[in-house]
């Protein structure tokens, strides 16, 4: 909601009518870090979802909502220089290759209980819940 409120007052304040792609370039920031967001959201959502249900909620859930302010971080650096937003970008991705991780470890793990019959969730648990604080580190 906050994204869409920047572009809409971005587009009202170059151009006075409604929504429209053509502006000053602080438009076309606003509006592409819109796009950029909206377009990173489902990849977000199912390697979460996943992630939670598959391996651990809470580290999950500690990165989820790392990952929502660090896109937030990444929407604002947008709006300045374009250099502004690598941070955020490149630590969103550190995020998503966390949760990623997460559920390959959350699969494996039910293969070998499947297969095998040796459960290893108490200490994948464990391993996620003391790297999820790691995500701080910038």
């Amino acid at each position: 909601a906050f994204f869409a409120n920047k572009v809409e007052h971005e587009s009202r304040h170059c151009n006075g009518k409604g929504l429209q792609r053509q502006g000053s370039s602080s438009f076309d920031r606003v509006y592409t870090a819109n796009q950029n967001c909206g377009h990173a959201y489902p990849t977000f959502l199912a390697v979460l979802w996943c992630a939670g249900l598959l391996c651990s909620q809470a580290p999950a859930a500690f990165a989820g909502l790392m990952y929502l302010f660090v896109r937030q971080k990444y929407f604002v650096g947008y709006l300045g220089e374009r250099t502004q937003s690598t941070p955020g970008y490149l630590f969103g991705k550190r995020i998503i290759l966390f949760l990623f991780l997460m559920s390959v470890a959350g699969i494996l793990n039910y293969y070998l209980v499947f297969f095998f019959g040796s459960d290893f969730e108490i200490h994948i648990k464990m391993i996620t819940s003391a790297i999820s604080p790691l995500l701080l580190i910038p």
